[in-house]
């Protein structure tokens, strides 16, 4: 005990002492260079890709920048900064002269400390020191690699737009702007992360979106004291209302039309630098079952599709139950020639339906997570003939009835109709217990454990709008978009979320009228 605290002294007396040498004299710079120089040397001490350009301005006075390689263009340094410098006449020149005169960059800005400096140097920006001077230039000349625009693999549509976000956060505002164009899209920027500093953006509609529910993303995000977020699943653990429950309180989303059609409806939209996975909040379960692509298609075959969509789901998280329960305990429920031809399939299978279906449901769970970590050109094949070729084995060796490779085959192809994969991944969890409930308790225990989903959903919040809403509270006018997805010229209101809202996105009287065009 007494060696971990020492060790722990220890290593906060060597922090401080770190901070102190980094942020002497409160951080701020030096008119020295050589003490300047001194204090980045000592925090970028083994950083092999830091380079420090020292260089004469005309001749006479000395001046250094500092950039990070990989990370700044340097063919904009060469052309826009240093050649320009090297050929100034004057002796003594000032950053604002700088600007002025000779360097002619679109994005600059003074710093004053080497926090600062640090900040920049980081994200890109080489920092410009100049001798005798207490402030430095930050020039806005990064550049990094990045992925181009592609469709997103996760969320493709057979109609709709085919560019997802990428890994850039100033590309996914882009993103956005294009698809909303009006000035009161708002964003407002924070950085989250002790070592990472990752650049966080909370995109709102200005007018569509409460302010309380502003607020409290803002809240959220400032309690927020962790050493990285490398990816939006880190925020999306810390904020969410219920951090145990099996069900996804946000949607993540690579998709820009699905993030400017939410930020329509005055949820919030929570950009991080580094992932295209873009946060949306508040939602409920019933915009976890909507696709895309509903809303590009007709509203009669996203209606129908929708309502299968739901029923698929239920399949997903009912089917092997329902049949380990029925051929448990309530075997009068099936027809006689049905019931014989099941037992006669399980006749050489040694063990009951519960434990039947739990060995095929987790073997077909493993083959799917194999199939996605694999590489693409073996994964799918990886899948669709391990399941095959596992289960005929199975059944020829007697190990499960044919049945049951039939249901778990079925259930397996509903849990794809879920939109979205984190909604599929709780369904699929949930799964399993209930299947234990139906092996203990029949059709009953099927019963129990569906109540104890529906209290759990009814009770879960998602940044204070119910889980279950439009349904639970029964809000009518949004029941348009709930089950099915009615026309567009029916749905004159948008969603009321929390607190004032403006509630109508189009003019009423949009049907159209077959005839009314052709009097004149």
């Amino acid at each position: 005990m007494l060696f971990r605290k020492n060790r722990k002294r220890f290593h906060e007396q060597i922090q401080l002492n770190t901070q102190q040498e980094i942020t002497g004299q409160k951080g701020l710079l030096s008119s020295d260079l050589d003490e300047n120089l001194h204090v980045f040397h000592s925090i970028y001490q083994d950083c092999m890709d830091v380079v420090f350009r020292t260089f004469l301005i005309g001749g006479q006075t000395r001046a250094v920048l500092i950039f990070i390689e990989g990370l700044s263009n340097l063919e904009e340094v060469d052309d826009n900064v240093l050649a320009p410098l090297a050929s100034e006449t004057e002796g003594k020149v000032r950053p604002r002269e700088l600007l002025e005169k000779k360097i002619h960059i679109s994005k600059m800005k003074e710093v004053k400390t080497v926090t600062e400096c640090i900040e920049y140097i980081s994200v890109g920006f080489p920092v410009l020191l100049v001798e005798q001077e207490m402030v430095g230039l930050a020039l806005g000349l990064c550049k990094w690699e990045k992925r181009s625009i592609e469709e997103p693999q996760a969320e493709s549509v057979v109609r709709g737009p085919r560019e997802g976000f990428v890994e850039a956060l100033h590309v996914n505002t882009s993103l956005l702007r294009r698809k909303i164009k009006s000035p009161d899209l708002k964003m407002k920027s924070r950085k989250i992360g002790r070592y990472t500093d990752t650049h966080v953006v909370i995109a709102y509609m200005k007018g569509l979106a409460d302010q309380t529910l502003i607020e409290e993303v803002e809240n959220r995000l400032q309690r927020i004291d962790i050493d990285s977020v490398l990816e939006s699943g880190y925020i999306e653990e810390l904020i969410e209302d219920n951090p145990y429950s099996p069900f996804p309180q946000l949607i993540n989303t690579e998709r820009p039309d699905v993030a400017a059609a939410n930020l329509l409806e005055g949820r919030v939209v929570i950009l991080v630098d580094g992932t295209p996975f873009v946060l949306i909040a508040p939602i409920s379960f019933f915009s976890l079952l909507q696709s895309p692509e509903d809303y590009y298609q007709r509203f009669l075959i996203s209606s129908a599709i929708r309502l299968l969509r739901f029923v698929f789901m239920l399949m997903s998280l009912l089917l092997p139950s329902l049949y380990v329960a029925v051929l448990t305990y309530h075997q009068e429920m099936v027809p006689t020639a049905l019931l014989i031809s099941m037992f006669s399939s399980r006749e050489t299978v040694p063990f009951p339906a519960l434990v039947e279906a739990l060995m095929m449901e987790i073997t077909f769970e493993a083959l799917r997570e194999a199939g996605v970590r694999l590489p693409k050109q073996v994964g799918a094949a990886v899948s669709i003939v391990g399941a095959l070729i596992v289960g005929q084995a199975a059944v020829q060796a007697g190990l499960v009835s044919a049945p049951m490779v039939i249901f778990v085959a079925i259930t397996g192809v509903s849990s794809f109709m879920v939109p979205h994969y984190t909604q599929g991944i709780a369904l699929r969890m949930l799964r399993f217990p209930i299947m234990l409930l139906a092996g203990s308790l029949g059709l009953l225990g099927i019963m129990l454990g569906v109540i104890l989903i529906v209290v759990h959903l009814c009770g879960l919040r998602s940044f204070g709008e119910p889980y279950l809403s439009p349904i639970a509270p029964m809000k009518k006018n949004e029941l348009k978009d709930s089950l099915i997805r009615a026309p567009w010229w029916g749905m004159n209101k948008r969603p009321h979320l929390t607190g004032e809202y403006n509630p109508y996105r189009q003019a009423p009287g949009q049907k159209p009228n077959p005839g009314k065009g052709d009097e004149s």
